[in-house]
């Protein structure tokens, strides 16, 4: 069940990282949109935490209040994504939102009380 755990991690930590970069490639340029990259990196990120949190459930008791904020940030930001996929342009304002909400989601990851320790 470790081992489980910490593919698991791994595959959060790889989404949050392939959408940080889908939102960091486009911090010089006038025009923002949601990529392929942002998509499937929340997307990825957002089921492999689901997954993980069955599996630290069964392991012990991991801290909800942490697991329920970082799974409204992930709501938030998946949902965002998703409605805004197929338009060519995003406002500038919900680009910063989504950058701000993904480095939020891994800050409360890094600073909150450890639930993988």
């Amino acid at each position: 069940m470790e081992t489980l755990r910490l593919v698991l991690l791994f595959v959060h930590i790889l989404g949050f990282a392939a959408l940080l970069g889908g939102l960091l490639v486009q911090v010089r340029e006038e025009t923002k949109a949601v990529n392929p990259l942002m998509r499937d990196g929340i997307g990825t990120a957002f089921l492999a935490g689901l997954l993980l949190v069955g599996v630290l459930e069964s392991l012990g008791s991991p801290d909800h209040a942490k697991l329920g904020v970082k799974f409204a940030i992930g709501l938030v930001i998946l949902v965002l994504v998703m409605a805004n996929m197929r338009k060519p342009s995003i406002p500038q304002g919900l680009y910063l939102g989504l950058l701000v909400l993904t480095v939020a989601n891994i800050a409360v990851a890094v600073f909150w009380s450890p639930v993988h320790a």
